[in-house]
């Protein structure tokens, strides 16, 4: 199954790819996570088995875990590859919360698929989240999401304590979203 992403127009895509991340500790997903930021590590049993593995890891690459979660996408690409902009939506696809996202690092291995992406500029945070799925040795599936953020908008500066309720909210709409997959079903917010 593919994604329902809807394509955006080329002169929206160009914008973002040309537009600067908003912070400048690009890559610490990978690494220690920056000091100055709020942290987020989840790691979640989502399934049992290489096709499970295969379900949940396709639909995290077509941004259907994250339609899962309830963001709408406008995207540039709609398999993730590095250089990949979307521009996410909490709530109504027009009038919803805009997230824009570049997607930095992809990783696509025998037991491996995920992503990593960082804000742009109209992002209500700052920072860089990573998004994978894993086939552990016993056949475990697990999703591992890890995240550094901090306010980026006046509203989620003044409102942190309710951006970050927000924010474990979505991450739990993103488990369930892989869960959902990984059983071979399609996701849906």
């Amino acid at each position: 199954m593919g994604s329902v992403a809807e394509l955006m127009a080329p002169a929206a895509a160009l914008a973002l790819q040309t537009a600067g991340l908003t912070y400048p500790e690009v890559g610490a997903t990978r690494s220690t996570l920056p000091a100055g930021y709020h942290h987020q590590h989840v790691s979640a049993r989502v399934g049992q088995g290489r096709a499970a593995f295969e379900a949940a890891g396709e639909a995290l690459l077509t941004w259907r875990v994250h339609e899962g979660a309830g963001l709408s996408a406008r995207v540039s690409d709609h398999r993730v590859r590095v250089g990949t902009v979307a521009e996410l939506r909490l709530g109504p696809r027009r009038v919803g919360l805009r997230i824009p996202v570049r997607v930095l690092e992809v990783v696509e291995d025998d037991h491996r698929l995920g992503f990593v992406y960082g804000t742009l500029p109209g992002h209500p945070e700052r920072g860089e989240e990573s998004f994978t799925v894993e086939l552990a040795a016993d056949g475990a599936v697990f999703f591992d999401l890890v995240a550094f953020s901090r306010g980026g908008r006046w509203f989620t500066v003044l409102g942190a304590p309710l951006a970050r309720a927000g924010q474990y909210l979505v991450t739990e709409r993103y488990v369930s979203a892989a869960r959902t997959a990984a059983r071979g079903g399609r996701p849906r917010p």
